[in-house]
């Protein structure tokens, strides 16, 4: 029996807008989880950029437990196991590999491979995933292609990541197969790097009022 509480696409079905974190300072991490809770952003991704990002994941999950906190930019079999190691509720990566696929499915992890083609596509699900994510989404340029993609493949829900500014949103959460647009302007470096919590948070109350499935 799997530990994790929720399916993949149950965490997405939670907010229309997931932040996509790059976390520096290990020691802020539980102040900006915090912050994005308090706007009602209950799942985000922190990315596997920074020497920090898995201390400050550890710490955002102690943080915020009633918080789906995901890591991205998983690359490996390792860097999988890295995250079941830190408690992560989800995984994220910006393509699949049949290894990567293999250890996400060892370890029952809630997992959103990046896809960027048909063909990608056609892999995940012949890997078992039917929660992709659409990177890079480019803003609007990615709308007709989500939108052609959904006859093909009726059973899949995409989560586009990469370009996408608050404006594109609307339009993104209008389309059949995207319940969920990952985005980093809810906690923009600046707004973290002077710790103003407040703003994000208003932010996040403001992302929280669009669609959600």
């Amino acid at each position: 029996m799997t530990r994790y509480k929720r399916t993949m696409r149950q965490i997405l079905a939670r907010v229309p807008v997931m932040p996509v974190l790059t976390v520096h300072d290990v020691h802020s991490a539980a102040e900006l989880a915090a912050a994005l809770v308090r706007g009602g952003v209950v799942v985000f991704e922190v990315l596997l950029r920074t020497p920090q990002a898995l201390d400050a994941v550890k710490a955002m999950i102690e943080a915020a437990p009633e918080a789906d906190i995901g890591l991205g930019t998983l690359l490996t079999a390792e860097d999988v196991q890295a995250a079941v190691e830190a408690g992560v509720a989800f995984g994220v990566s910006p393509g699949l590999t049949p290894s990567l696929a293999h250890a996400a499915r060892l370890a029952g992890l809630p997992f959103l491979p990046g896809t960027a083609s048909a063909s990608e596509v056609m892999f995940a699900r012949e890997q078992g995933f039917r929660e992709l994510k659409f990177f890079p989404a480019q803003g609007s340029a990615g709308i007709p292609w989500l939108r052609n993609m959904a006859p093909v493949f009726p059973d899949v829900v995409f989560c586009p990541t990469g370009g996408i500014q608050a404006a594109d949103v609307p339009d993104f959460l209008a389309l059949p197969n995207c319940c969920t647009v990952g985005g980093s302007w809810i906690a923009p470096s600046a707004l973290v790097q002077a710790q103003n919590w407040p703003e994000i948070t208003k932010l996040a109350l403001q992302s929280t009022k669009m669609k959600i499935c």
